[in-house]
């Protein structure tokens, strides 16, 4: 566990979805910071309870109306989908006289399932486009692979978007996030260029469903 939390060619977040606080705090003690969750009323409830110093990250859907609850203490949103959720974002901040950390999601699987931005509709992302945005910082993108045992699909998903966030990183000087690999492709995510991953079950062990 220690190997994929603490390792200085990538961050790993370490999802703490539906886990309990006593157990991120075991992880916090062992010296990690960087906590995902996924739901904002538990992400708001861990956020009262745990220390303050902790780096949460928003990894699930975010909705437009809930997103002021969070901005205050957000490390980074990865879940960016939309260009009105980036508007919302982009208010909620000014409001507060903050520059929000953001991801913007990809959905590199075509699956209907998942929520992200089409390669086609990420012509949007340029540096003209975000001056609008000064109370937001692009810093890369994020994907999801088919939950696949076909490991060249998977890899071909995860080589898919590495490139395309390396054609972006020529214009855009805040790109410096590619996020995308988890529990059971993290690896394969890690050899196409990934410098963020998003593990749980490694290291909190099975999911709590709920």
């Amino acid at each position: 566990m220690k190997d994929i939390l603490f390792n200085k060619n990538y961050t790993c977040i370490a999802v703490s979805k539906t886990k309990p606080a006593d157990d991120i705090k075991n992880i916090y003690n062992l010296g990690h910071k960087d906590f995902g969750e996924n739901k904002v009323q538990e992400l708001e409830k861990k956020y009262k309870i745990l220390p303050k110093d902790i780096n949460w990250h928003m990894i699930g859907h975010l909705q437009t109306n809930k997103v002021k609850k969070i901005v205050p203490f957000i490390s980074l949103i990865h879940s960016v989908d939309s260009i009105k959720l980036l508007k919302v974002i982009n208010k909620e901040s000014k409001k507060i006289n903050k520059i929000t950390n953001c991801l913007i999601q990809v959905n590199i699987s075509n699956e209907d399932s998942k929520h992200g931005f089409k390669f086609s509709d990420l012509n949007f992302l340029n540096s003209n486009f975000l001056k609008d945005y000064q109370n937001i910082k692009i810093k890369g993108l994020m994907g999801m692979a088919s939950y696949s045992s076909n490991d060249k699909n998977v890899q071909k998903e995860f080589n898919s978007l590495s490139n395309k966030y390396i054609s972006l990183k020529d214009d855009l000087n805040s790109f410096d996030t590619l996020s995308m690999g988890m529990s059971n492709d993290y690896k394969l995510a890690l050899s196409e260029g990934s410098n963020m991953i998003r593990v749980g079950s490694k290291i909190f062990g099975e999911r709590n469903y709920h």
